[in-house]
């Protein structure tokens, strides 16, 4: 190891890194309350002597940007984390408990952090927050510029399309698009998730859909006359039954159909049900004209939207259902072009640490929307590199020791990529 990338990673300190990944994570900040997170970040690299800047669609969910100005000559890179968490205190439908500690805060038991924040995003975010402050403590002269940014609107609110609950006008809009249309750009980006230190430069696409089902006209219970065939069903929220169950089997053959496998990753669209409205607590007696349910299905690059509505609207209707398809958002999903510069610095990275490759992420990975679709979309090649399994898939916690591993990763990464000469293609 040279001497420069020794003395930058004797300079991270593990002890602050962790009260760091506490702080954050113990800032509660579910999505549309970024705020007093933001606030902290731009703090701490204020404090730390980075120049900062806070800019955001709206100034209660701002976005912040640290900035180490490289000498000139080299490839410039953006870190990236989202600061919003997944779980809002008010989902009082999806979780048993959305106020449980796990959800709300962080704490550390050994050598071991948990909170579903920490993990989903800043643990992440603190370790290249530690990375940046340890280059800059040990002088180390980078070519090209290091921005470090936090951004809101990672995770996904979005404007609910028949106004059966609360509206998030924005959406994903407030973060990083806001970033990218707004002068914060860079050669390569880095999106900084919980991946165990896999890495994947593909992500998955996502369409939001609405399914309504129509029945007859309302019926008083005293006149309902069974049995009926559950399409005849004059009940919608019955008849939706029928979709329910066929829209299973349709969810596995489509998954199957459009897998996309690339040397990026592999994107194994899935798809679920997340919502479903019908009736009236206050008319319980009376059968319902129209059901619908909400339906998240994820894409893979390239795949065509349009055909996809066509096959719901055929599904519906070969099942003698009278209804209609609605899609509420819609955002493409990308493999990454032009990244080998980057991909090149985190391997060499990681192999010095462990010895071996990383691995090439599959399923969960590479199947979800994350900022790197925002990155890859506008031409700034990037790719997903963190310590720790997902918090999608049930995981609250995050090693010290993976923490430390991370930043040291963040910190030679930055140093290989921002001294590379730019290509002057």
């Amino acid at each position: 190891m040279d001497s420069q990338t020794a003395e930058v990673l004797a300079k991270i300190d593990r002890e602050e890194l962790t009260r760091l990944a506490l702080d954050l994570g113990n800032i509660d900040s579910p999505a549309g309350r970024e705020k007093d997170v933001a606030d902290f970040v731009a703090n701490w690299l204020r404090r730390e002597g980075f120049p900062t800047k806070v800019l955001g669609l709206t100034e209660d969910r701002p976005n912040v940007v640290g900035v180490c100005e490289g000498t000139g000559g080299g490839y410039s890179l953006l870190f990236n984390s989202h600061m919003d968490v997944a779980v809002s205190p008010d989902e009082v439908w999806t979780r048993r408990d959305s106020n449980e500690p796990i959800y709300r805060g962080a704490w550390q038991e050994g050598d071991t952090l948990y909170g579903e924040g920490i993990v989903n995003d800043k643990g992440p975010l603190a370790c290249f927050l530690i990375a940046g402050k340890a280059l800059k403590q040990a002088k180390a002269r980078l070519k090209g510029d290091l921005l470090l940014t936090a951004v809101s609107g990672e995770i996904s609110l979005e404007p609910v399309p028949d106004g059966t609950e609360a509206q998030h006008l924005y959406g994903r809009a407030v973060g990083a698009p806001w970033l990218v249309t707004h002068g914060i750009i860079a050669d390569f980006a880095l999106v900084a998730e919980a991946s165990n230190f896999e890495l994947a430069w593909v992500e998955a696409g996502e369409v939001f859909t609405k399914i309504t089902v129509v029945g007859e006209r309302s019926i008083y219970t005293p006149y309902l006359a069974r049995p009926y065939p559950v399409e005849r069903n004059p009940n919608a929220i019955v008849r939706m039954t029928k979709l329910i169950q066929r829209l299973e089997d349709w969810a596995l053959d489509y998954e199957k159909k459009h897998t996309y496998i690339c040397p990026g990753g592999t994107v194994i669209p899935r798809v679920a049900i997340g919502a479903i409205r019908g009736g009236t607590l206050s008319r319980l007696p009376r059968t319902s004209e129209l059901c619908s349910i909400y339906v998240s299905i994820m894409t893979s690059p390239g795949q065509d939207v349009l055909a996809l509505k066509a096959e719901l609207e055929e599904l519906l209707h070969s099942l003698e259902l009278e209804g209609q398809v609605d899609i509420f958002v819609s955002r493409n999903g990308y493999e990454a072009k032009n990244i080998g510069p980057l991909i090149q610095a985190v391997e060499h990275s990681h192999f010095r640490l462990f010895n071996e490759k990383p691995r090439v992420g599959s399923g969960p990975l590479c199947s979800m929307w994350r900022d790197t679709n925002v990155f890859n979309e506008v031409g700034i090649p990037a790719l997903t590199y963190g310590p720790a399994a997902a918090s999608g898939g049930g995981n609250f916690r995050i090693g010290v020791d993976d923490l430390h591993k991370a930043a040291s990763l963040y910190a030679m990464i930055a140093l290989e990529l921002c001294n590379q000469e730019k290509s002057r293609q």
